[in-house]
């Protein structure tokens, strides 16, 4: 199921929901634009949502950006990491559900 050329289908949100997606595009712009954090801090907590989410077309296309920002291997490494633990700590956390009292 997973294609990078399936982005390509995108351009029908654009022809059939003109104003909501020009809305949405200009929001993704303003939201990875450098302000507080850089570019680069925005990139790489894209690609930990992105992994946390399990969203190949966002881990491939927020990883370039990261790099295209100067991240560097060991920063995607403990990117991943952190992704890993709140994963790990949602389902540790979530067990708590499985007690009385």
């Amino acid at each position: 199921m997973f294609d990078m050329k399936h982005l390509t289908r995108l351009k029908h949100l654009d022809e059939n929901a003109p104003e909501t997606m020009k809305a949405f595009w200009a929001f993704d712009k303003a939201v990875f634009s450098e302000g507080a954090l850089t570019v680069q801090q925005k990139q790489l907590i894209a690609v930990a949502v992105a992994l946390t989410t399990q969203c190949p077309y966002c881990i491939e296309l927020h990883t370039k950006a990261a790099r295209d920002a100067g991240a560097t291997d060991e920063q995607l490494s403990e990117t991943a990491l952190v992704a890993a633990a709140i994963r790990a700590g949602g389902a540790v956390t979530h067990a708590s559900h499985l007690f009385r009292g």
